[in-house]
């Protein structure tokens, strides 16, 4: 690696050649504000916050775009400095909604921590309020955008473009009159938004935010003729914890178990069971279509984003979509027959409620082909930042819980149904169970490697008896377009993919806790997320392999029969449309 000598506030550094003044000052472990920027993803100098001085330079320059070269003498915290950023705050505040107490983000605002810091006086410019109703979309189930919160940072918009490749959202207009929009002045749910909530999570204040649904959980508690039971995905215990402090990549599954408790459900339950379930049924629906010359690649359904995506970008291969409803799903359709009827319960008093890392999922919810026998499998899907902020508006102290188990009958979840919650996960699990089936005997080693990891594809080829057994991994819409274009034009020869809408999966959901771009551009969220599952797999969890799970073989016993039968396909099976754009 070539190096270069620079000066950063009088101290000499080598630090490598060809990167920004912004990326030299990290390493001096001098931290620089930043709004707009994202890295790899957002860097576009727009916000003005990190004016530095640089020696040849003609004024302040923007440290996440300039480049660093040999002798550069840089100064980072001059008067000269903070009176610029301030300023230059305070006209980001000048035309901003500052109704902070009251806004979602209070307290977790990028834009408030920095004009706190800087002292900044908020109606130094006046504040000239854009009170267009078109402005303020609640028109998606899942995203609310409030353009008079919106700093035009952009950050949502390369996240929706470069990420996701899908660009639904992006800058109109000029000047005063600028704003994040959909083309033509569409509606967000006009738009082929798939719903994954990479906006939200890419921005700093409160202009975008998941549809709040908690109210409609609390109503259903307090209800004395309603059954209340929720199950959590398996990255929700990987991340719940940061809404209350915990460092990313701690496992709080215990904690939030007894949380939930608190809020008064009638049953809190381990989706895991039901990740366990979409792989006895997928992975038979594949070995059934290799044996029978069904439609190849067969590709994964569990991510509701890229369901639409597909639906949207490529409805043409919507038949290679697995007919499998995602685990969220099939646990309201087990839940309103085999476990109501084990329970005594009449499937209409029921409410049930998905704790999920994805804001995708509420559209899912109202999807056709996922009812039950006319009513509803899932009721209620909420984020993991919208169960935070129940749990922390009961009055519950999360830290002092001592923790607590899922409540039987469904307590019991395999390794494989953990890892779901990781890019590779859902793959690594269908082949544990398939190589199982196909050979006829236990595997030697349960990790699947080639497919782990948070590359954006991943390929990896596997001989099972006498399949030679072609597969890919893709996470983000964007990868999952070059993917399946290779797929197309014949680059790519797979035979079963795994494709999550977000980078990295469930872990790095839509719905999962928010970080500040300080911890977005120096911390590999998505690998400590995943780190809690392949633990909670390797090292916590009794089975490991989702056709070893006892509860799983007495489900087939008892009611389905086997999978990929009759009454499976009525219950956990689905159907798709073609979109198009």
């Amino acid at each position: 690696m070539n190096m270069v000598n620079v000066k950063i506030n009088g101290v000499d550094y080598s630090v490598p050649a060809g990167i920004t003044v912004l990326e030299a000052c990290r390493y001096a472990n001098i931290d620089i504000p930043t709004l707009c920027y994202l890295k790899d993803i957002n860097e576009i100098g727009a916000c003005r916050l990190c004016l530095v001085e640089v020696t040849g330079a003609r004024g302040m320059v923007a440290a996440c775009v300039y480049p660093i070269n040999d002798g550069m003498e840089i100064q980072t915290n001059t008067p000269k400095i903070r009176s610029a950023r301030k300023t230059n705050l305070e006209l980001v505040l000048s035309a901003h909604n500052k109704k902070c107490l009251s806004c979602i983000r209070s307290t977790s605002c990028e834009l408030q921590k920095l004009a706190q810091e800087y002292k900044c006086d908020e109606d130094r410019f006046c504040y000239a309020a854009k009170d267009d109703e078109a402005d303020y979309d609640t028109s998606s189930v899942s995203i609310v955008r409030d353009n008079s919160k919106c700093i035009l940072c952009r950050r949502c918009v390369a996240a929706c473009d470069k990420l996701q490749g899908i660009g639904a959202i992006g800058a109109v207009n000029r000047g005063y009159d600028a704003k994040i929009g959909s083309a033509f002045e569409l509606k967000l749910a006009d738009t082929s938004c798939v719903n994954c909530g990479q906006c939200i999570v890419a921005c700093p204040v409160g202009a975008l935010y998941e549809k709040d649904d908690t109210q409609k959980i609390l109503d259903a508690i307090a209800d004395p003729t309603k059954h209340v039971a929720i199950c959590c995905a398996p990255s929700v215990r990987a991340t719940i914890g940061e809404c209350f402090g915990y460092e990313p990549g701690t496992d709080a599954e215990g904690q939030m178990v007894a949380a939930l408790k608190k809020l008064g459900f009638d049953g809190v339950y381990d989706m895991n069971f039901t990740a366990d379930l979409t792989i006895m049924e997928e992975a038979h629906e594949f070995l059934g279509r290799v044996k029978n010359g069904g439609v190849l690649p067969m590709i994964t359904s569990c991510s509701p984003g890229w369901v639409k995506y597909c639906e949207h970008y490529f409805p043409d291969m919507t038949e290679n979509l697995s007919t499998c409803k995602s685990p969220q799903q099939m646990f309201g359709a087990m839940y309103k027959t085999y476990f109501a009827e084990k329970l005594g319960l009449d499937p209409k008093d029921i409410v049930f409620v998905s704790a999920i890392p994805c804001t995708a999922k509420k559209f899912e919810v109202s999807r056709d082909g996922q009812d039950v026998n006319g009513i509803p499998g899932v009721d209620i899907a909420v984020t993991t930042r919208e169960l935070g902020r129940m749990i922390e508006q009961a009055g519950i102290d999360f830290k002092a819980l001592a923790d607590e188990k899922f409540d039987q009958p469904i307590d019991i979840g395999t390794g494989a149904g953990a890892i779901f919650g990781a890019t590779g996960g859902v793959m690594e699990a269908a082949l544990r169970t398939a190589a199982e089936v196909i050979e006829g005997k236990p595997l030697e080693k349960l990790e699947f490697d080639d497919v782990r990891g948070t590359e954006g594809i991943k390929f990896a080829s596997y001989k099972l008896g006498d399949i030679e057994l072609k597969v890919a991994v893709a996470s983000g819409t964007a990868n999952a377009a070059k993917l399946l274009n290779g797929v197309k034009d014949g680059t790519y020869d797979v035979q079963f993919i795994e494709i999550m809408g977000c980078p990295g999966g469930c872990v790095n959901g839509g719905g999962q806790p928010t970080q500040p771009a300080s911890v977005r551009n120096t911390v590999d969220l998505k690998a400590l997320r995943a780190s809690v599952l392949y633990k909670a797999d390797s090292e916590k969890l009794e089975y490991r392999k989702s056709h070893e799970n006892p509860l799983i073989k007495k489900v087939y016993e008892e009611f389905l029969g086997e999978p990929n039968s009759h009454k499976a396909h009525e219950l956990l099976h689905t159907h798709y449309v073609k979109r198009g754009l």
